[in-house]
């Protein structure tokens, strides 16, 4: 490989030095690997990583950019592509791996020649052994977790086993439930437990159509990962989990009782994860039942709507609504537990208010948040530092951090004591009580005296970290002994200058160093006693910076010094080791640290956010799913507003029991009509996650979903077409809404036909109107849905009692320009027109275009509330008629079609033979045939 390339960052490429013998047995190595094509295979020689054949083309292509990094190893026709990486590249391969992307794993082999063996591998769910690197210079921002599913069928009903995994919190989970054909539930608990991995079995039931979890499981950015159905059982699993879990065994027992499909789930992640082969984990673990209906659900398209998670492409930090609500100080911590939190909003009205009060005393007392501030700014990652306890490669470094950090506590408790608001109780009990139960001489105060005792704390200011002699007698007697060898060496240092005619440190300087103790003068003294130096002395080295050189007594005492040094280091090695390891039994200590003071930076955080805007927020009121309404006075977008050179436009929104619990709202495009319903969601989800909100005034009713359909995204990569993509997210919001959830939806239908999308969103309306009843926003362009908000009115037909309203977003069209001007405020009553044309000209299209699409739709429009079907005979055959359809049409028409699908659907084809099928088939179409003759909407959807 040519040691001249350049990456395109400008760093020069490694050399990849390999003679053809050296080549040969590599490949032969390489070839005999087992074929996976996600796992990115990286050999580590020494000074540089390479990787070889489709790898290495991977690396140029992603990482280089091109792909003249690329070399062939070897001149014969066995010759394989490779590419030779930086320590600094192979970082950032690793963090993108491992951290951003889903869909690859990571190898590491060390060896050389045709020897080569596995040292690391990690996937996007089990970072550990590549946590050194990913974290040497960067948070850990969030918890990766595995997920297991066990899908089956029993008595036609689905069922999903599930099991996680938490390697960084050391936590186990089982659940079990019914699921719908969409997997609707298992998308909202891989969205909440932020899983990046998950197994399934190879080989399920045959009945099981397992494409639409295989979608959720990918629409949640989650690596797949097939296993054998065999790696699924759950033989012995208590008696293994009985030596990972902390406790006793019998309650873990009780606990997998419980369970039927789950166990197998457990049962392959403890495989898949290795957690028996690791001493380590024995005793350290904990195990819990989990329950989906603990948080308000998310699937992954709301989380994309609301930007409630980092990405790539994220102009600046307030782009997200973590981004923009990161104000944590805590080292890591902070960040996981407000990434969790994001996810998993609260549904008990005590617990929001809870984290509420607590945010309210942080932003009402500046002293209390500024003070937290401060303190906790010098917290490390108590999490990290005690999962590093637990390696065998484990130092004092981690020891002396967590020492340093939880003696931050008393000054966090002095803080906290100097409160004396409306909150002090709250204060008490959540955060004073169990920091001093740990903080007790028993808990903490046996590891502070382990550590002031057994550590040279004097030492720290050096960089240095070791044990303190007075802790072990073997240390103190090599110590002294050391000490007098020392004194030996200064003195013969003195005597040495003397003897030269030098002064002592300013001429003649005493330096340790490779070559053990050596004495060193510049070039210039040289030359004065060069004659001296010559005869009684050995001269080492001589280079510019002077000339350094030693003697038969100092030589004897160096190396006295560096045998008694190397008996000290090993000495020390096995007390620092069982230092390691005492401290290791604290966990229980730390982790209940970690807990209250990463839940505390969190709230600070939103007290933090809440204060220092533009426009401060403000604390919602939170009441039960059952009852009050949801009324944001004056709410804004979180993450709009926060950005550079916008001045944002507030609006109201009030989703009011029996008024105007259902809303349509029409508009322009670009008016603001996906904003304003975005940020409904936003304030809603920040409310129940415990923060303030951006608005002047605010009340919201609990929901337990949150479900969006705003946008395709980037499901054409996924080869699904927009329309698909659109109707996927319809029918997980038809599946799986209660009342008790918010629905937004934006422009609905815009994928197909006109009449097709307006017949889709007016049955869809419907739908949730008669059926769901939970508050909804739906924007839309098909201004004809508006005469649905009529039917409040009609006396005459059954109509869903929980209020539909029309709203519109503003825009003002000069009479004499006819030029359009945004006004961005949603206000009352429906769009009586549509602007497409007038945006049009907003994006500069040729005058020439917009005239004739001006005409065009003058031909075309019409308002009028009357079927425009001409009964007169005389109309010439194949002239265009115009298509627009009554209310009533559309409303009888939709609702005779739905009960029309829905009997096909229900028809039991698996237990019919054909010609059964068919003839009930062909009758269900003759009556709605008949039906249609007067409907003129339901005969455009035969």
């Amino acid at each position: 490989m040519d040691g001249d390339d350049f990456t395109p960052e400008g760093g020069k490429l490694p050399e990849l030095k390999l003679d053809a013998r050296q080549a040969q047995g590599f490949i032969s190595f390489f070839r005999k690997l087992p074929q996976d094509p996600r796992a990115i295979r990286l050999f580590d020689r020494r000074d540089y990583y390479t990787a070889h054949g489709e790898n290495a083309t991977f690396i140029a292509r992603t990482y280089y950019h091109t792909m003249s990094a690329l070399r062939q190893l070897s001149s014969s026709t066995e010759g394989i592509s490779s590419a030779s990486v930086s320590k600094a590249m192979f970082e950032t391969i690793a963090r993108n791996i491992l951290l951003e992307r889903t869909d690859r794993t990571l190898e590491l082999y060390e060896g050389s020649g045709s020897s080569w063996r596995l040292t690391k591998s990690g996937t996007p769910g089990n970072i550990g052994s590549f946590e050194d690197i990913l974290f040497a210079n960067n948070d850990m921002q969030d918890s990766p977790v595995i997920v297991a599913l066990f899908p089956v069928f029993r008595e036609t009903q689905l069922y999903v086993g599930l099991s996680f995994l938490d390697m960084t919190n050391r936590k186990l989970g089982l659940a079990e439930f019914p699921e719908d054909s969409q997997f609707t539930n298992v998308e909202s608990a891989l969205v909440a437990l932020g899983c990046k991995e998950c197994l399934l079995p190879v080989d399920c039931e045959k009945s099981l159509d397992l494409n639409p979890l295989q979608n959720a499981i990918r629409n949640c950015n989650v690596l797949l990962t097939e296993k054998k159905k065999a790696d699924f059982k759950s033989r012995d699993l208590a008696q293994d989990l009985g030596r990972i879990i902390r406790g006793s065994v019998e309650p873990v027992r009780d606990l997998l009782s419980q369970f039927d499909y789950a166990l197998g789930a457990l049962g392959a992640l403890l495989s898949y994860a290795e957690l028996l082969a690791d001493d380590t984990n024995y005793g350290n673990y904990i195990i819990e039942k989990y329950n989906l209906n603990c948080y308000m659900r998310l699937d992954s398209a709301a989380v994309r709507a609301l930007n409630i998670a980092e990405g790539k492409t994220d102009v600046n930090k307030n782009f997200s609504l973590f981004g923009l609500m990161n104000r944590t100080c805590t080292v890591g911590m902070g960040k996981r537990l407000l990434n969790r939190w994001l996810k998993q909003p609260l549904l008990d009205v005590n617990e929001i208010n809870n984290r509420l009060d607590m945010v309210q005393a942080i932003v009402e007392d500046p002293e209390l948040r500024q003070g937290l501030r401060q303190q906790l700014k010098r917290i490390s990652d108590i999490d990290r530092l005690t999962h590093s306890l637990r390696k065998k490669s484990a130092n004092l470094q981690p020891v002396v951090k967590l020492y340093q950090s939880c003696s931050r506590i008393s000054y966090i408790k002095g803080i906290l004591q100097q409160y004396n608001g409306q909150f002090s109780t709250l204060i008490r009990t959540k955060f004073l009580e169990p920091l001093e139960e740990w903080m007790t001489e028993n808990r903490f105060g046996r590891f502070a005296s382990l550590v002031e005792t057994a550590i040279d704390l004097d030492q720290l200011d050096n960089g240095e970290y070791r044990i303190s002699p007075l802790y072990s007698s073997d240390l103190a007697v090599l110590k002294d002994e050391l000490s007098v060898v020392e004194d030996h060496i200064n003195n013969l240092h003195m005597h040495t200058a003397n003897d030269l005619d030098l002064s002592v440190d300013k001429h003649l300087k005493l330096e340790k160093g490779p070559f053990g103790h050596v004495f060193r003068i510049s070039k210039k003294e040289e030359q004065k006693v060069r004659k001296k130096l010559t005869s009684n002395y050995i001269i080492i080295e001589t280079r510019k910076d002077g000339v350094k050189f030693t003697s038969p007594k100092l030589k004897k005492l160096g190396d006295q010094y560096q045998a008694l040094l190397s008996e000290y280091t090993s000495c020390q090695k096995k007390v620092a080791d069982n230092v390691v390891r005492v401290s290791g039994t604290f966990s229980e200590v730390f982790e209940n640290f970690a807990a209250v003071l990463s839940e505390l930076d969190v709230l600070q955080s939103f007290a933090d956010l809440a204060t220092s805007c533009p426009v401060p927020y403000v604390r919602p009121d939170i009441t039960a799913s059952d009852e009050g309404d949801i009324i944001l006075q004056g709410s804004r977008h979180p993450c709009l507003e926060a950005q550079d050179g916008v001045n944002f436009i507030p609006n109201d929104c009030t989703l009011v029991r029996g008024k105007s619990w259902f809303q349509i709202i029409t508009g322009p495009n670009m008016g603001g009509k996906s904003t304003f319903i975005r940020q409904v969601g936003v304030n809603v989800l920040m409310a129940q996650v415990g923060s303030f909100v951006p608005c002047d005034q605010a009340s919201v009713s609990v929901r337990d979903c949150i479900f969006a359909r705003v946008g395709a995204g980037d499901c054409q990569l996924r080869g699904v077409s927009t329309f698909m993509q659109e109707m996927l997210e319809t029918a997980s919001i038809l599946k799986g809404a209660t009342n008790k959830s918010l629905i937004i939806i934006d422009e609905l239908g815009r994928g197909t036909s006109t009449y097709d999308g307006f017949g889709l969103a007016w049955a869809i309306c419907e739908h949730l109107v008669e059926v769901t009843r939970a508050p909804t926003l739906f924007a839309t362009h098909f201004h004809e849905l508006t005469a649905l908000a009529h039917r409040n009115d009609d006396e005459d037909r059954h109509v869903s009692d929980i209020g539909i309203s029309n709203y519109h977003v503003g825009a003002h069209i000069d009479p004499s320009s006819r030029k359009l001007t945004m006004l961005y405020k949603v206000e009352p009553g429906a769009c009586d027109q549509s602007f497409g044309i007038h945006v049009a000209e907003f994006a500069n299209f040729p005058e020439a275009v917009v005239a004739l699409a001006k005409s065009k739709a003058a031909e075309l429009e019409d308002f009028s509330t009357t079927p425009v079907f001409s009964d007169d005979s005389k109309e010439e055959v194949g002239s265009k008629r115009k298509r627009v359809f009554s209310p009533d049409d559309v409303t009888r028409g939709a609702a005779r079609a739905r009960l029309f699908l829905e009997e096909m659907a229900a028809l039991p084809i698996g237990e019919m033979d054909g010609s059964q099928t068919m003839e009930i088939a062909t009758k269900l179409k003759a009556d709605l045939q008949k039906d249609a003759a007067d409907n003129p909407w339901l005969q455009q959807f035969l």
